[in-house]
């Protein structure tokens, strides 16, 4: 666990509250990307753990956000959005496998400036890059689990006098914890690297994902209670390709400038067919005594294409006597989404994404067009102090046309969104120093919010884009020769103008649902991570020899609404406490980690539902797990790897959802053992 510095490639971070974790050194299940495990140094982080039911991508979420599917994240790969739409549809679906990615990097909620529409932050999977002393180096990793795991991945990379190259190829087969739960994934990446000269480098990458996931469905309370382990759905799939391509431009010029020109480019969809959601997980899929077949199956499509263009320039100059750095950039979106549903599919129960027949029930076609220019200046008012304040303005528009099965009308919304913030940094020593910045955040309506659901249901003609502001305070450094790490601080997160359904009645006095800006909350709590070596044994030429390690990531978090009919109730899905402790004993080439994980209980509606016959609202409960793993090297070029997830095999979920891959309770993988080998020739 580190820190970013104040100035990182072309972006500016004086004030911000940011963490680094590098991948290989926490000792984690990378093979299959579990997120508590390897991410669990960033205090108060929440993980939807939905991978093994059907979401291609565990969610995540730090200050009492919505995890799910890390919609309330500005989520990157090498500084490129990866989700479908980051203004309209910000659901990621790709996450890259962590064997590939070097570090990854957290720039808590003040990051709005720079990087665009969240609350939560900018999480950044950084991959790893090429040897450029050798033309050609690879590696190989097998892993090997319980419930039919078999994982394969493979990487080369290299470089020679201008060029640098890398790129990885990996396949994963489960069968999974729960019947029904089988997946088949491969995911690839390729990057070129050309410096024609010494301060230019131009990169071109690209990355993609196939996947086939069969969907074990939700369970309701007395499901869950009778068995997690249950699945009372055979005939529900999904499939998500992913493609993502970029350029990146990144010129070293006099005097410490540095500009960027960062061009991505996305194609993906998303297909699914399934056992319609219609009466909840305790309407079973049964075969009908009238016609001796299921019934037919629902299919839905989506389809994403978007292009975005960001510019950035950091520049550092002289003014009044005072050392200053100016960070400005622009950014150019356009992005378009189709979606189909409600389409009747075969009655059969194999992965068959095509209509039966007829047409679907809806078929709906998104356009977001955004466009954004930011400048922050940092001010060094002395050796120890500066004052970055910061400005950012989102031009937005969006459309709809298409047809659903209820009354609608195409539209358009236009809107101007300025954003203000202002951060410090105090020097308090050589090796630590404290953070403070207020800065304003939003999160634009996305693509749902604007649709209409059923014949009752109806859209707010002054629906208005979330807006909020996020405050830190806090103190991170080293400490005792680098023996002890910390990053302790508080954070206060006003989210205004939320969006949900409220029950209406018109003139007639026909009820009806209104999707509208229903309540503002506010988030604030303590966010600590302490890491401590007290042994370190070095031998000769320092090489370290053998070393003992603890770590504490903690937070306490109180989110409540503060306005609307559920004034005071807590905010979905935003635990008290999180808390997960672990100790690292390494000795010459061999290491163990054992890591603790609490989640404290949260709830899965605004009423704050204890319990229900309905599965969608209700408490998710507090959860612990213990995670283990080791590794051991043989050699310089031989590492065995291995470890159990859910030691204890405690049966818990993270979710309960109203749609897909539900609905009802999500539960999360029991007990599961894995072993890896790496070679590196």
């Amino acid at each position: 666990m580190t820190f970013l510095p104040e100035r990182h490639g072309a972006e500016l971070l004086t004030g911000k509250k940011t963490e680094v974790l590098l991948v290989d050194s926490v000792g984690a299940n990378a093979a299959q990307n579990v997120a508590r495990q390897v991410l669990a140094r960033l205090p108060g982080l929440v993980v939807a753990e939905t991978e093994g039911s059907g979401f291609p991508s565990n969610g995540v979420a730090v200050r009492g956000l919505n995890p799910t599917q890390s919609v309330e994240m500005n989520v990157r790969q090498n500084g490129v959005n990866i989700a479908a739409d980051p203004y309209g549809y910000n659901e990621t679906y790709y996450v890259p496998p962590l064997e590939a990615v070097e570090r990854v990097e957290l720039v808590r909620g003040a990051s709005g400036l720079q990087y665009g529409p969240q609350f939560g932050g900018m999480i950044n999977y950084v991959m790893k890059q090429g040897d450029p002393s050798r033309p050609l180096s690879g590696e190989i990793q097998q892993t090997t689990g319980s419930y039919g795991l078999a994982n394969t991945y493979a990487s080369v990379g290299g470089g020679h006098g201008q060029w640098r190259w890398f790129g990885y190829a990996q396949r994963r087969v489960q069968d999974g914890w729960r019947p029904n739960s089988d997946m088949r994934q491969t995911s690839a990446y390729g990057s070129v690297a050309y410096a024609p000269t010494s301060s230019l480098t131009a990169t071109l990458d690209y990355s993609l994902l196939r996947n086939r996931i069969h969907m074990p469905g939700g369970l309701s309370d007395a499901q869950w209670e009778a068995g997690a382990r249950q699945s009372y759905r055979a005939r529900n799939w999904l499939t998500s390709p992913w493609n993502i391509g970029s350029l990146t431009l990144d010129w070293r010029l006099p005097h410490g400038v540095r500009l960027q020109s960062v061009t991505s480019a996305l194609g993906s969809s998303r297909a699914l067919v399934w056992r319609n959601e219609d009466g909840g997980p305790g309407a079973l899929d049964l075969v009908d005594p009238v016609t001796g077949r299921f019934v037919a199956r629902e299919v839905e499509r989506e389809g994403f294409r978007n292009v975005i263009e960001e510019l950035r320039v950091l520049a550092p100059y002289r003014a009044l006597s005072l050392a200053n750095t100016l960070s400005a950039g622009a950014r150019w979106f356009s992005g378009s989404m189709r979606r189909q549903g409600g389409g009747e599919g075969s009655s059969g129960a194999d992965d068959h994404f095509s209509l039966a027949g007829g047409a679907y029930g809806y078929d709906l076609r998104f356009g977001q067009s955004a466009a954004s220019v930011w400048i922050e200046n940092a001010v060094r008012v002395s050796d120890r102090l500066s004052v970055t304040p910061g400005v950012r303005v989102e031009q937005l528009r969006s459309r709809i046309e298409g047809y659903t099965d209820t009354s609608f009308a195409a539209q358009a919304r236009d809107r101007r969104i300025p954003l203000l913030g202002v951060g410090a940094t105090w020097i308090t020593s050589r090796s630590t120093s404290a953070y403070a910045n207020v800065t304003q955040a939003y999160r634009s309506l996305d693509y749902s919010a604007l649709t209409p659901i059923g014949g009752v249901s109806r859209i707010d003609p002054h629906l208005r884009d979330a807006r909020g502001v996020n405050a830190d305070l806090g103190l991170h450094g080293t400490l005792a020769d680098d023996r002890v790490r910390f990053d302790v601080g508080v954070f206060r997160l006003s989210y205004n103008d939320r969006v949900g359904l409220v029950s209406r009645a018109d003139s007639a006095g026909v009820a009806y649902t209104e999707r509208t800006n229903v309540a503002n909350s506010v988030h604030r709590g303590l966010e600590a991570y302490v890491e401590v070596t007290p042994l370190a044994a070095g031998a000769g030429g320092g090489a370290l020899q053998g070393a003992l390690t603890f770590f504490n990531s903690f937070s306490f978090i109180d989110a409540r609404y503060t306005t609307g009919e559920f004034r005071q109730n807590r905010v979905e899905y935003a635990p008290r406490v999180v808390e997960r402790a672990g100790v690292t004993i390494s000795h010459r080439s061999v290491a163990s980690t054992v890591l603790l994980s609490f989640v404290g209980m949260a709830f899965g509606d605004a009423n704050n539902t204890r319990r229900s016959d309905d599965a969608v609202v209700g408490r998710v409960p507090a959860y612990s797990v213990i995670d283990w793993s080791a590794s051991v090297g043989m050699g310089r070029s031989l590492r065995l790897q291995l470890g159990v997830n859910n030691l204890a095999d405690r049966h818990y979920f993270t979710r309960r959802t109203d749609e897909y891959p539900g609905p009802g309770i999500i539960p999360a993988i029991g007990r599961s053992a894995y072993v890896s080998v790496r070679v590196r020739p």
